[in-house]
């Protein structure tokens, strides 16, 4: 009999509309390829946008939030391990998962680290040094310790997890995007330089930097970068485009929001420059992927570079306003030097995201564990002290509110 893999969903995955909901779809399909029969569970409503999990054999659950009856759907499943979607969803259903199933192995997939995430927004924001030890950080760095295994999707995350905050790097897992090598037939297709125009930036409007990081173009590049090239457009996508983001549409400056690219690498083959300074943030974004995949140089901050090689970025890192304008002006107008960054993609995407060296990881890893879980729970001790007083504290607030709810 095949080994039961359950997944519980913040949200049903939408992988045209976030790297958060391709980050998903890959993991289940990793489980897939491993061989589990693979589960996806999620209490929130599905949108237009949420990929049919079921086309890939995936079977789905709809679930209640705070309700018992996930104990007896659980009971009858008796999956073998249990992957929460952020440590959101640990908190929410952790505890049911031990009480009902407690000798399954339990997997947080982080997506990016909440907490570094927030506290580089308000030390943005409010212009402040920034703070890492806040109340968010406490509750995510407790669910991590209670899993038995946790997946970090960034170099830099794991160093500071493991350098910052003493977590124990046995406990956590880097896996970046997983992604196949470019082959020469793709790369034959890519759309060449002289049949390419504009400059666009993508990124899904629910993500609060994306949106930071729109107006930190119109207020800051755009205006210098405008006169330097007089025939170009600034052309900016993204999913779930809001009052305020169609408010910094203004076609006069060549400054223009077109809304969700319905296809993100076929929209990206048609430009010329990805550019994305991204103001704060965590964990990759998967823009980059997409633009290599396209052929795209890009021009981004250290941030949006972040846990990724440098050495081979196709395009340019640089946090300074007049470089920035300066290397994407370049790279927009010198064929010579945008091909050279263009061929540095199949390097960079094999260096940072190869998939066979991916799953081989993770599948030694759950190795590992699986064959000894108890063995393993008592090396991460800190972890079960945690449990226990997380159970009980969630435990009463979740059955308060499942009697107030009837």
């Amino acid at each position: 009999m095949k080994q039961k893999v359950l997944v519980i969903g913040l949200v049903w995955p939408e992988p045209t509309s976030s790297a958060a909901g391709w980050r998903m779809t890959q993991l289940l399909d990793f489980f897939r390829v491993q061989g589990y029969a693979v589960h996806f569970a999620c209490a929130a409503q599905k949108t237009p946008a949420s990929y049919n999990l079921t086309d890939d054999g995936i079977i789905e659950h709809d679930i209640m939030l705070n309700h018992s009856s996930f104990d007896e759907f659980i009971k009858i499943l008796e999956p073998d391990v249990i992957m929460f979607d952020r440590f959101m969803i640990e908190e929410q259903y952790g505890w049911r998962v031990r009480e009902v199933c407690p000798a399954a192995l339990t997997i947080l997939d982080t997506e990016d680290l909440h907490f570094v995430r927030k506290a580089r927004e308000i030390s943005y924001k409010k212009k402040i040094e920034i703070d890492f030890y806040t109340e968010e950080a406490k509750r995510e760095l407790a669910a991590i310790l209670r899993c038995d295994l946790t997946l970090i999707i960034s170099t830099s995350e794991m160093e500071l997890l493991i350098n910052e905050f003493k977590i124990p790097a046995t406990s956590l897992l880097h896996l970046p995007f997983m992604h196949a090598p470019l082959t020469t037939e793709t790369v034959a297709k890519w759309v060449p330089y002289e049949e390419r125009n504009h400059i666009m930036f993508i990124g899904n409007f629910w993500h609060e930097p994306n949106y930071q990081t729109v107006r930190y173009l119109k207020e800051y590049i755009w205006p210098s970068l405008k006169e330097k090239l007089p025939d170009a457009e600034l052309h900016i996508y993204g999913s779930y485009v809001s009052q305020k983001v169609m408010e910094l549409h203004q076609p006069k400056n060549r400054f223009f929001i077109r809304g969700k690219a319905e296809n993100a690498i076929a929209t990206m083959s048609q430009y010329r420059l990805l550019l994305a300074p991204i103001v704060f943030g965590a964990g990759l974004k998967g823009k980059f992927v997409d633009a290599v995949y396209a052929g795209l140089p890009s021009v981004t901050s250290t941030i949006g570079a972040e846990g990724l090689f440098k050495e081979n970025w196709p395009g340019f890192i640089t946090d300074e306003v007049e470089e920035l304008v300066e290397r994407s002006s370049s790279l927009f107008q010198e064929e010579v030097l945008w091909k050279e960054k263009q061929h540095l993609s199949v390097s960079f995407l094999y260096q940072n995201f190869d998939k066979d060296t991916f799953y081989d990881q993770f599948e030694n890893k759950l190795s590992i564990i699986t064959e000894d879980v108890m063995k393993w729970r008592k090396q991460h001790f800190i972890g079960q002290i945690l449990l226990q007083q997380q159970f009980l504290a969630s435990r009463y607030l979740s059955k308060w509110i499942e009697e107030k709810n009837k």
